[in-house]
């Protein structure tokens, strides 16, 4: 095994002392260009490799920023595999930290002690929470004066940091009313868990409101509430809606996840989607382009959101504070083949 170089060993090849070589490796401006350039030419010549860890903690700055996504069963793992919507959004927030010399550290959600102590030990510059934040959280984390971001968040005491979201509302309003206007009357509503997501909560609303709006009645048989928005979910959902018989002839899925999982089991059992079944899913991620049928959406841009997300967490950790304010993005309905006219 090769000995690792040091930065002793860096002083040494090129003459300078060791405070030269870390005021160089830091980006302090201590010394003469001819210096720094024979410096790095060693550094790249011996292969040399910093310690960032021991550099972030006497800078005070780890240019690491940590994103929160919540979980179903103590495991990334299951998101990663079937929710398109975070590597999205994953994607766009990596594309800026990218770019400005940041990494992305990625945790699931545990107790509010573990995830201070997390805070602490990993030295982040800022936290982004994606959806949930629990009030048990904020209050074990507030005195730790860290930036935060907040991407689809309705949480009370979110109000006190910058949140990057939709209406969601308008979203479920939207598309209840597009399959209203194509004659349907019975129409099922699937959501991925109303006791802890919010923004399901809200499309719900919009769901309820658009019924009230052409006078049709709620009919509580038809409004299935899930644990996650993975496929199998949708399946399952799916599933139940079969054994209702012909209750519905159209369903609203809080996301496109869930909408390809329902499609799958309904084709899988011989119904066909728009004949039987009208469907309209939510987000607009590049699979419901894909699908068979190709699916009816609610559009938002994911990859903008953390694209977004990503510039107002630096711009806080660059620049100073910043408003808590709400970003709200536009939403549209993108109309393909899983909705026909009854």
């Amino acid at each position: 095994m090769e000995k690792k170089v040091t930065i002793r060993d860096v002083a040494a090849y090129t003459g300078v002392s060791r405070t030269t070589v870390s005021n160089i490796v830091n980006g302090i401006n201590k010394t003469s260009e001819e210096t720094k350039e024979k410096v790095l030419k060693a550094i790249k010549e011996l292969n040399y490799q910093p310690d960032f860890t021991a550099i972030s903690l006497s800078k005070k700055k780890s240019n690491i920023i940590g994103v929160v996504i919540p979980t179903f069963d103590d495991s990334l793992a299951p998101i990663f595999r079937e929710n398109h919507y975070y590597t999205e959004i994953l994607g766009g927030m990596e594309y800026v930290f990218k770019n400005h010399n940041y990494d992305l550290f990625i945790s699931g959600m545990m107790n509010p002690i573990e995830f201070k102590n997390w805070i602490q030990k990993r030295n982040l510059d800022g936290l982004i929470f994606l959806g949930l934040f629990p009030e048990s959280v904020y209050n074990e984390i507030k005195t730790l004066d860290i930036p935060i971001v907040l991407i689809d968040n309705y949480e009370k005491h979110g109000v006190n940091y910058p949140n990057i979201r939709i209406d969601d509302e308008l979203g479920g309003y939207i598309a209840t009313k597009h399959l209203i206007d194509m004659g349907h009357k019975r129409i099922s509503f699937m959501g991925h868990d109303l006791k802890t997501i919010s923004v399901d909560e809200k499309r719900l609303n919009g769901y309820i409101k658009a019924l009230q709006e052409a006078n049709l009645s709620l009919n509580e048989d038809l409004l299935f509430d899930g644990t996650g928005s993975f496929y199998e979910v949708g399946f399952q959902m799916g599933l139940k809606l079969l054994e209702l018989g012909d209750k519905a002839t159209a369903i609203f899925a809080t996301s496109d996840i869930l909408a390809v999982g329902i499609i799958k089991a309904l084709l899988e059992h011989g119904k066909k989607v728009p004949k039987d079944y009208s469907i309209v899913g939510f987000d607009d991620l590049v699979i419901s382009r894909y699908s068979i049928p190709s699916l009816t959406t609610i559009s938002q841009n994911v990859f903008n959101k953390g694209v977004l997300s990503a510039q107002t967490i630096l711009n806080i950790i660059e620049h100073g504070t910043s408003d808590p304010v709400s970003i709200n993005l536009p939403i549209e309905l993108i109309v393909r083949k899983s909705t026909s006219f009854l």
